[in-house]
């Protein structure tokens, strides 16, 4: 069966990981999750107090950037591999409200996204690979064989994360998840460096009112396009 590259990018909350994950897993593919490796880059940043509500010393986190090792590690039990920063499992406190906060300052910089880009690229040199993201089509994958660009309202997404939320314990408001929703929105599709956009070659699909089997039944069948499977 020929191997490819899976290219999903959109909006936050859109469900790309799970979609991500769903693919992998039926295909046997390496899945990567981007957004968890600069969601543990903003993590690093804000343990040491260089990101904050009002403040953000963006020249500090780019001379700490050589200091600052991601690194996937598979768990056998979740059946997903899970983001080790520094060595230290951080897969629960980089999906925190406060990490969604700053995560789309921190993927702003430059320095920063070329330092992760790279490492998202050699881990791609050999197809049969599931990455989702803001700028893998784009940017990561241009040549991707199969390009999905997912969407759904503001509203919705910021359902579906409240819900999330809440199932893990966090004490958060909708509200809270709408405003962060909408401000990820803005800074991801108006930042200099590699903004939210889709590919002129991308399948758009808009899940506002798609379940997660819907949604990976119709996909699953774009791959088998791709790849000729009968």
């Amino acid at each position: 069966m020929k191997k490819i590259t899976i290219a999903i990018d959109g909006f936050s909350s859109t469900g790309k990981s799970t979609l991500a994950k769903q693919l992998a897993k039926e295909l046997e593919y390496v899945y990567v999750d981007t957004g968890a490796m600069y969601r543990a880059v903003a993590y690093f940043a804000m343990q040491k107090k260089l990101i904050g509500t009002d403040f953000f010393d963006k020249k500090s986190l780019i001379e700490a950037l050589p200091k600052i090792q991601l690194e996937f590690r598979f768990n056998g039990d979740l059946g997903f591999a899970e983001m080790y920063l520094n060595g230290e499992n951080v897969e629960k406190q980089i999906r925190t409200i406060e990490v969604s906060s700053f995560v789309s300052k921190v993927a702003e910089v430059s320095e920063v996204r070329a330092k992760l880009v790279e490492q998202q690229q050699e881990m791609g040199t050999n197809k049969a690979i599931v990455m989702d993201g803001r700028d893998i089509g784009t940017v990561v994958f241009p040549n991707a064989e199969l390009k999905i660009f997912m969407t759904a309202s503001a509203e919705t997404r910021a359902q579906r994360r409240f819900d999330e939320l809440q199932q893990k314990g966090d004490n958060v408001s909708y509200e809270e998840v709408l405003k962060n929703v909408v401000e990820r929105d803005y800074i991801d599709t108006h930042r200099e460096d590699s903004p939210l956009v889709i590919a002129d070659d991308a399948i758009e699909i808009d899940n506002s009112y798609l379940n997660k089997e819907e949604q990976f039944a119709a996909v699953l069948e774009l791959v088998n396009d791709v790849v000729k499977i009968d």
